[in-house]
């Protein structure tokens, strides 16, 4: 039973082994040599272009390539030497495919990198967040398109496999039905990416607000969306919300916004002087971009007024600093110069203390 284990009853053609190992070295030092010449060329090329994308996508290129010719050479080798042939290629029904899925996803995360580093010298913000997100979603379905390719083509290697597929492909229509009845929310969540990549209603960096959430857009994946609200929290949102359900956008354009400074103050207020007086504060601080600066009473109530100050910055932070400081201002300002126009609401109670006097009583 285990005589063929027992090596030294195997015949061996050692004229034969040393015919294909002389040959497969030769193929081998041959394509070397051919990748060394091939890459110095190129890396003299790469040497005479101003641009990073060159230089880094060669750079990544390098490995998969060398590989790539060193297989394509044992394979030619191959061809030549029945026993290498019958050795090589059953490793070769794998290898192949691995070596080309291995280029595309080389060439596919190169690109995405040389472009990403070509977004730091882009000084429009917008620009720059539109670019940063069709990279990230392109780049992100590519990939995943490659290694299910690749996984794919290295199944149907297996003869087993490849029997099991040819068996399938009579009931691929009811399979397919099912499998996109099963796959429907991962189908729409990448459609939706994919829409998200090509109309860009969002982008990497929007200030956005969705589902009450305010924050920042800090990645978009296939199926969900993460939002990085003031407080540090990370919100996941599904990107089909984004399209489905609608949002807020403050960032579509640009960073530039316009934002109200809301007070409610008494009826017998005096808006003259405080019209004055927050203009005067606001084209004094430096945060503000000299393009919006107002007030308006835009309610009346029977006990209040409610008066809107508009005010405008370059970027939403400022913004938000810029109606802090107004309306901390203001308020001390009326404490000062107004104290009747603040809203007071008292209770007198029968038997209980005495009001306090009024602002300017004695």
């Amino acid at each position: 039973m285990f005589e063929n284990f027992d090596i030294r009853s195997w015949q061996v053609d050692w004229s034969a082994v040393l015919i294909a190992s002389a040959v497969l070295v030769a193929a081998l030092l041959v394509a070397y040599l051919l990748y060394r010449a091939l890459f110095a060329l190129v890396g003299k090329l790469t040497a005479l272009s101003a641009s990073e994308t060159d230089h880094i996508v060669v750079d990544r290129m390098r490995a998969p390539v060398k590989w790539s010719v060193l297989a394509i050479a044992v394979t030619i080798a191959a061809e030549q030497n029945a026993l290498l042939g019958s050795l090589w290629e059953p490793f070769a029904r794998f290898l192949r495919p691995a070596l080309l899925g291995w280029i595309a996803y080389t060439l596919v995360k190169g690109f995405s990198t040389a472009l990403e580093l070509r977004l730091e010298h882009t000084e429009d913000p917008v620009a720059m967040r539109s670019r940063r997100t069709r990279i990230a979603i392109l780049s992100r379905t590519a990939t995943i398109a490659i290694v299910v390719i690749t996984v794919g083509l290295m199944m149907l290697g297996i003869p087993g496999v490849r029997d099991i597929g040819t068996t399938l492909l009579a009931s691929a229509g009811f399979a397919a039905l099912a499998i996109g009845a099963a796959a429907q929310p991962a189908l729409k969540s990448l459609i939706a990416g994919l829409q998200m990549a090509i109309t860009e209603p969002v982008r990497i960096g929007d200030l956005v607000v969705i589902d009450g959430h305010t924050g920042r857009v800090e990645e978009i994946k296939m199926s969900f969306v993460i939002v990085r609200t003031w407080d540090e929290r990370a919100v996941i949102i599904p990107t089909d919300q984004f399209l489905d359900d609608g949002f807020e956008n403050w960032t579509r354009r640009a960073e530039s916004l316009s934002g109200p400074v809301f007070l409610h103050l008494d009826p017998i207020a005096d808006i003259g002087p405080i019209r004055q007086e927050f203009t005067r504060f606001i084209e004094a601080h430096p945060l503000w971009d000299k393009r919006t600066v107002s007030v308006l009473v835009t309610e009346a109530y029977p006990e209040s007024v409610e008066v809107r100050m508009a005010v405008s910055a370059n970027t939403v932070a400022d913004l938000f600093n810029l109606r802090c400081a107004a309306r901390e201002h203001m308020i001390a300002w009326l404490n000062e110069h107004q104290p009747e126009a603040l809203i007071r609401h008292r209770l007198e109670v029968p038997g209980g203390t005495d009001k306090a006097p009024e602002p300017g009583e004695p």
